[in-house]
């Protein structure tokens, strides 16, 4: 039987090693960290990538575990809405609504779909030769010799610098982020009802997403530069957004100061001339690593993951199947990872003049109804495997 190495035990990691092993292929998923306990933090799951999901047959448990997003839509920190849409509309015009759920609940799903003995964690991997598929386990002698690897190992992928040395590294994307998971019960004077939004400030970004289980995701941005830290993350939120409208001040005050992320933001702006060499190929932020704008980092990697398993055959050389993979993910996924670093550029304007344009546009097109905005989607969310 043909042998598939998945490096990454992520979104996209786990769900390649689902797509190849329904076409046939033994698949072994290296995973450098000691468990697949991902970092605590939500995750909005769209239509397009609901339909990667049932292709691996997931997609029903994914919709049943998750929360259905409203109404939502864009606000500004006085709390007024700039455009809206319903759960209702997306589901008409893409046959599915966009869902929350935690990333730990997604890859709990995908985790306990693997083949037994498939994954082995604490492995981390030294080295990959693309001719012949030879993969070499750090700190120790052994090598794994598959017909096709899958390098699915993040922003920082070791084994995208092995495959194009001198190609320009992610960069900064300008702005810092923030994400925590508050307990709903725990924010007094909140509604029962906390509608899903994004606000949008002078170069800064709130995003309040209600996840089942009575929990609401939180994600703020700013633009700052690269490297700074607070002494507490949760202070420096109540003070960037704790004037803004309800709830963002309740969240704040309910949230585990231990339990809030910060993390810089990196890109590439720069598109790879390739998703694969050799027997190799680069799968999710690994390939095209993007800005969170769009809410479509982890949907791009499932779409990679089930498109991968349909091009490559485990009856031949997967060469030709990497190559069609490869043409058709980097035309498909660069115009999103561009996309959505132009959003990223609009949250980030801070001049006063700048803001009112840009939110007196936002709040005209919002006025013609919520297909207006939905229709922003409609390349992205009509994609089907």
């Amino acid at each position: 039987m043909a042998h598939a190495v998945v490096i990454g035990a992520g979104i996209g990691g786990l769900t390649a090693a689902l797509a190849l092993a329904r076409k046939g292929w033994s698949v072994t998923v290296l995973e450098r960290a000691a468990s697949i306990e991902p970092v605590g933090a939500g995750l909005a799951v769209a239509p397009n990538a609901l339909r990667a999901l049932d292709v691996i047959g997931a997609g029903d448990e994914v919709r049943r575990l998750a929360a259905i997003q409203g109404r939502s839509g864009i606000r500004v920190p006085g709390g007024g809405w700039l455009s809206w849409t319903t759960a209702g509309d997306a589901a008409a015009r893409y046959g599915d609504p966009i869902v929350l759920l935690t990333r730990s609940v997604l890859v709990g799903i995908l985790a306990g779909r693997l083949p037994r003995g498939a994954l082995r964690v604490n492995t981390r991997v030294e080295s990959v030769e693309p001719a012949t598929g030879r993969v070499t386990v750090a700190g120790t002698r052994e090598t794994i010799d598959a017909d096709l690897v899958v390098a699915a190992d993040g922003i920082r992928s070791r084994t995208r610098e092995a495959l194009f040395p001198g190609h320009p590294a992610p960069v900064y994307a300008g702005v810092t982020s923030w994400r925590a998971i508050v307990p709903l019960p725990g924010v007094t004077g909140a509604s029962e009802t906390v509608l899903a939004s994004e606000t949008w400030g002078p170069g800064l970004v709130f995003g309040v997403m209600p996840l089942a289980g009575g929990q609401v995701y939180c994600y703020a941005t700013a633009k700052v530069p690269a490297g700074l830290r607070a002494a507490d993350e949760r202070d420096e939120l109540l003070r960037l957004f704790g004037r803004w409208h309800d709830p963002i001040p309740a969240l704040l005050e309910a949230a585990d100061p231990a339990a809030v992320l910060r993390h810089d933001i990196h890109c590439l702006d720069t598109p790879l001339p390739a998703f694969h060499a050799g027997r190799v190929a680069l799968l999710g932020d690994a390939a095209h690593p993007m800005t969170p704008n769009l809410g479509q980092g982890a949907c791009q990697a499932m779409e990679d993951a089930v498109v991968l398993a349909e091009r490559v055959s485990p009856d031949g050389d997967p060469a030709a199947g990497l190559a069609v993979y490869s043409r058709e993910r980097l035309a498909r996924t660069t115009p999103i990872v561009r996309r959505s670093r132009a959003v990223g550029r609009l949250t980030a304007w801070h001049n006063p003049v700048a803001v009112a344009l840009r939110d007196g546009a936002m709040r005209a097109a919002g006025a013609l109804g919520p297909n207006v905005a939905l229709r922003q989607g409609d390349q992205i969310f009509t994609w089907s495997p």
